[in-house]
């Protein structure tokens, strides 16, 4: 054997000390030797310092264009968050070498990172392609597949990873993430239980296992998982993040609140929420007096909604302005908040503040509990004038109930939360004395064809903005809908809504087997569903108390149309 590939076979044993003493020393007999300075700088990575490895690769890359050499200066680069210059690396690689399964591999990895899946899904596929006897390949297509909803081809696609490797732990993982999004619950348990059977500290697994558990409703066990991820990994924010979910939905509010400050962090799988670049501080709790706060949109609208509860108690701080950047939809509901000076519905036109907050971060700077959130209502209102328009709009008979039976398809717990269609509230219909009006967007055919069967004044198609909601919302008796952006709507507006709760990923913000909610009291009840995917028994029992309810909503008929009590 040449001293070259004596350095190669003591790298390959895991030997890292003797392979780096042996490529030295072939670099002390030629300096231009491309591979003993392209391999020290791949142990450089094995040794978690990518910046030792880039500065040796990019050495390496003067004496001779190679795409593995390229490769791995991608890959010393991504792991120093140079994306960009990563991906560009993986790029150069393949033109030097277009079948290089491993440029195709980690470019697929970078583009899951950059949340480009479909990008990511060629990479993989050109993967499979080169190396069709690899589990790993198999293993990363389906996780895409997975994350993109082509759930039929995932679900074969990871079978065949461990049909491949029967004991890849990472496979078995990735398929407990796929059982789990497809409801085979028990099955998605056991998969993560597999994996982390053959590897104990494997934290994503510990999460994903956690994370499941939450889920259902199994805390007690889910917390542990948590733990012992983040045992494994401290800046496991994933992990982190999921446990403050658990700590909210159990009403540990003192626990939770600074650990849900990892929904932003930059290092989230998941990244949803971006931190502004603005040349002035993010507001942790400083006095106000005198000081000028923007509060920046986050999440869905109903959180929008729901946290600006918090804007009255800010101004009681003595601030002097109160800005709120907003999509338009929520602007004109939002400029009824007591408390707000501006409402800004253009985010790239934010003006000089001295601080900026996401607006789920004030209950931890107010130390929020159970027992002491700000539960005043109502917060916001319907103007007059939204008011005289909608109310030519609404039938003049009956209770008036409002209905939204789905929410957004973006949503990552949607297939839960939601009804299959309106058909699901056909129950309701066998009530006598009420009149139905959809709220609900973009289903103008759904409400249709309920109306065959029961009068339904269809108000969803009209709707502009949530002012317009607002205005429709107050002069209705009950809204019911599932857990969407309606029902902060009318709790914020303090009006009765029922809301149909999912049995698995319940939203933390309704805790744990109440039927009322102390974010809305006395105007939110809480139906939640007995069986994971079954609403029947929980619209018959919606059906049993709107029977009981419109036996005893007493009209008060005095010119003006009374508000049903709830």
């Amino acid at each position: 054997m040449t001293k070259f590939e004596v350095a190669v076979a003591a790298h390959r044993a895991g030997r890292l000390v003797e392979a780096e003493a042996a490529y030295r020393q072939l670099l002390s007999i030629n300096t231009a030797h491309a591979d003993a300075m392209h391999l020290l700088g791949v142990i450089e990575l094995q040794r978690g310092r990518p910046g030792e490895a880039e500065v040796l690769i990019l050495a390496a890359l003067t004496h001779r264009k190679d795409a593995v050499f390229m490769t791995d200066l991608g890959v010393a680069l991504g792991c120093q968050g140079k994306l960009s210059a990563a991906e560009a690396a993986f790029r150069k690689a393949l033109e030097l070498n277009p079948d290089l399964a491993e440029a195709h591999n980690h470019l697929g990895i970078l583009l899951v990172q950059t949340q480009r899946t479909v990008e990511a899904e060629i990479a993989f596929r050109r993967v499979v392609g080169l190396r069709p006897d690899s589990a790993e390949a198999w293993n990363n297509l389906g996780q895409v597949l997975c994350e993109t909803v082509q759930l039929v081809e995932a679900e074969a696609t990871l079978r065949h990873a461990l049909l491949l490797k029967p004991d890849y732990a990472e496979g078995h993982n990735n398929f407990g993430i796929l059982l789990s999004k497809t409801g085979r619950y028990a099955h998605a348990e056991a998969a993560f239980k597999k994996a982390l059977a053959l590897n104990v500290n494997y934290p994503a697994a510990h999460n994903n296992l956690g994370h499941l558990l939450s889920g259902i409703g199994r805390f007690a066990e889910a917390e542990p998982a948590f733990i012992r991820a983040l045992e494994l990994n401290s800046d496991y924010v994933d992990a982190r993040f999921n446990l403050s979910l658990l700590l909210l939905a159990t009403g540990r509010y003192a626990e939770a609140w600074p650990n849900y400050e990892t929904r932003y962090s930059p290092n989230m799988s998941d990244r949803k929420m971006v931190v502004p670049g603005f040349s002035y501080p993010q507001w942790q709790g400083e006095p106000l007096g005198g000081k000028s706060l923007v509060l920046l949109p986050e999440q869905g609208f109903g959180d929008c909604i729901q946290f600006a509860r918090y804007i009255p108690l800010l101004k009681g701080r003595g601030p002097s302005r109160i800005s709120v950047v907003c999509d338009p939809v929520l602007g004109a509901l939002l400029e009824t908040v007591d408390g707000v000076d501006e409402v800004i519905t253009d985010s790239g036109s934010v003006p000089e503040h001295d601080y900026w907050t996401f607006p789920l971060s004030l209950p931890m700077h107010f130390g929020t509990t159970v027992e002491t959130m700000p539960g005043s209502l109502p917060y916001v209102h319907a103007t007059p004038e939204r008011l005289e328009y909608w109310r030519n709009e609404l039938p003049a008979e009956g209770l008036r109930i409002g209905l939204v039976w789905k929410g957004r398809g973006t949503h990552g717990n949607d297939h839960s939360r939601s009804l299959r269609d309106i058909s699901d509230l056909a129950p309701l219909w066998s009530v006598p004395g009420l009149t139905f009006v959809s709220l609900q967007h973009g289903l103008r055919d759904e409400s249709r064809r309920a109306s065959a069967e029961q009068p339904l004044v269809e108000l969803g198609g009209k709707i502009k903005d949530f002012a317009d909601t607002a205005a429709i919302v107050a002069q209705l008796d009950l809204t019911i809908c599932v857990d969407t952006a309606i029902a902060h709507v009318a709790g914020a507006l303090g009006k009765p809504c029922w809301v149909l709760l999912p049995a698995f990923g319940c939203d933390w913000r309704w805790l744990q087997d109440r039927t009322d909610s102390p974010w809305y009291p006395g105007a939110v009840s809480l139906f939640r569903q007995s069986r994971f995917g079954e609403w029947r028994e929980t619209i018959e029992d919606v059906t049993t108390a709107l029977r009981i309810w419109a036996a005893t909503e007493v009209i008060v008929e005095t010119g003006v149309r009374g508000v049903g009590r709830g």
